[in-house]
């Protein structure tokens, strides 16, 4: 008779090949009260930094945090998990950034919800990965079911199906090897005489917005495609790509025997929040016959927002990218990639013996690394089934809706302040401006202060913003993503902002006068 039990507890006694010091750091039913300390100490260290935050950074220099380091011998160990963190407190978590602090207004980071929080300590515990079921067994799923959650609010329909990635690059990614191979099985279909890939690639072509996230240009050289093969599509004055220059740019490569393999419309562009027309989009993608990928990396939280007619459309795209870590409040990585059709997520998968053979999808055993371009896969997905338990939508959606109202106020506040130009009004909850020197200055001089302001508001630690460029010229970024940043703290950084870059160019325009 089998007893059911610890595995080792009837078990002879082996050879020590490991000392009882080593032993005593795997997690396992004789370490749980040592595991229990260690983690609660480490909570209570972050716990004790963030109640002492008082500004998003501390400003400190890359030498000086680097010599930090020197003194650190990686192969003589602390032996003592307080003294460990008691570095880590020196060497990581003094100088963080905190992406909690309301004058965090730098680029796409959330903070996070203490559900999802409690998600990732039970996923890092307990460990499943994600790729088969014989390593999950709920885990998947949870995941489905979340899957199955995101494509209906997204309504792509009852053939949907999708899986967590690491994040929207490789979500971008899944989704243009899916479109591209759909390509070239069209290709073959219409022309038996060219069989093989090889052939086919070089024509294929992937169109896209002048704003759209970098990560797709990067796809296209990973799949084999080359840069060159994604096209740019002039925007509108509000960053939003321009439907019949879409329309005539397909005509153009078809006339010059290219192959359209995809349009990707951006749902939350990355500097601007700018959302493609997606309905105008599908119907140009419709009647050409190409592939549609919507990029709702950054506006996924509209999917839970009161705001939800402005991804409009989405739900007729082929592919969908969704980051959970922007808008839904959840720690880096959560994001997943769903499409229309579940039979496109065949050009993912490959079967191996040791560790999902064909017989498993004939017995119906729900392995996830068939859908996946990843094989050991952390239990992202764990994170935001919590924070829909304990939560639920409608409260992640008030707290996105936060934010955008905010950014409202904030456009309104930059557009009446003659200190600044502001380049759009925004969609979602992004702001890119600029600090407008006197009229005397050179539009070399406006970069110049626009960037130290920037960067002397880094080094003082009491506000982080962000830059880009438009036209050439260097903007600043506001990127709120904090509904408890208020309009005070955002004027505030205005304030702050100004005084450095006023400084800068009066320096200037005196060595100027002087020389």
């Amino acid at each position: 008779m089998t007893l059911l039990g610890h595995p080792d507890e009837d078990r002879p006694p082996e050879p020590d090949d490991a000392s009882p010091a080593s032993r005593a750091n795997l997690l396992n039913h004789r370490n749980a009260e040592r595991y229990r300390r260690a983690v609660t100490d480490g909570v209570e260290q972050v716990a004790q930094r963030l109640s002492q935050v008082t500004q998003p950074a501390t400003g400190v220099s890359v030498p000086e945090l680097t010599t930090e380091f020197t003194e650190i011998d990686l192969d003589r160990p602390l032996h003592d998990p307080s003294s460990a963190l008691d570095e880590l407190e020196r060497v990581y978590l003094r100088d963080a950034v905190y992406f909690h602090h309301p004058r965090y207004l730098a680029h796409l980071n959330c903070p996070i919800v203490i559900p999802a929080l409690l998600g990732e300590a039970v996923l890092s515990a307990v460990n499943s990965s994600l790729d088969t079921w014989d390593q999950s067994v709920g885990g998947t799923l949870i995941e489905r079911r979340l899957i199955e959650w995101t494509a209906r609010r997204i309504g792509l329909g009852p053939a949907a199906d999708g899986v967590f990635t690491s994040g929207g690059t490789q979500s971008n990614l899944q989704a243009l090897l899916l479109a591209r191979d759909e390509a070239c099985a069209a290709v073959r279909r219409e022309s038996p005489s060219v069989p093989r890939s090889c052939d086919i690639l070089p024509r294929l072509r992937v169109l896209t917005s002048e704003c759209a996230h970098f990560s797709v240009a990067k796809s296209a050289a990973l799949l084999g495609l080359g840069y060159e093969a994604v096209l740019s599509v002039p925007c509108d004055e509000e960053k939003r790509m321009r439907t019949p220059a879409l329309a005539a740019e397909l005509d153009r490569c078809r006339g010059e025997g290219l192959i359209p393999m995809a349009v990707v419309a951006t749902a939350g562009t990355t500097d601007f929040g700018s959302i493609d027309p997606l309905d105008e989009i599908a119907d140009v993608c419709e009647r050409a016959g190409v592939w549609l990928h919507a990029d709702a990396a950054y506006g996924c939280g509209l999917l839970v927002s009161r705001r939800r007619r402005l991804l409009a459309g989405i739900e007729r795209a082929d592919s969908v990218t969704v980051d959970f870590h922007k808008s839904f409040f959840q720690p880096v990585s959560s994001s997943a990639v769903l499409v229309r059709d579940r039979e496109t997520l065949r050009h993912a998968t490959y079967h191996a013996d040791y560790l999902n053979p064909a017989s498993s999808a004939e017995n119906l055993i729900p392995n996830q690394v068939d859908k996946s371009i990843q094989t050991t896969r952390r239990f992202d997905a764990l994170k935001l089934w919590l924070t829909l338990r304990v939560m639920g939508a409608d409260a992640v959606g008030e707290l996105f809706d936060a934010v955008v109202d905010r950014t409202a106020e904030a456009w309104s506040l930059l557009d009446a302040d003659p200190r600044f130009e502001v380049v759009t009004r925004p969609q979602l909850s992004t702001l890119v401006f600029r600090y407008l020197p006197s009229a005397e200055a050179s539009p070399e001089l406006c970069d110049r202060v626009n960037l130290h302001a920037r960067q002397s508001l880094f080094d003082s630690g009491a506000a982080v913003v962000a830059g880009t460029t438009v036209a050439g010229r260097n903007y600043l970024k506001f990127t709120l993503l904090n509904p408890e940043t208020s309009l005070r703290d955002i004027s505030d950084v205005l304030d702050m902002i100004a005084e450095h870059a006023g400084m800068a160019e009066l320096e200037e325009l005196s060595r100027s006068r002087v020389s």
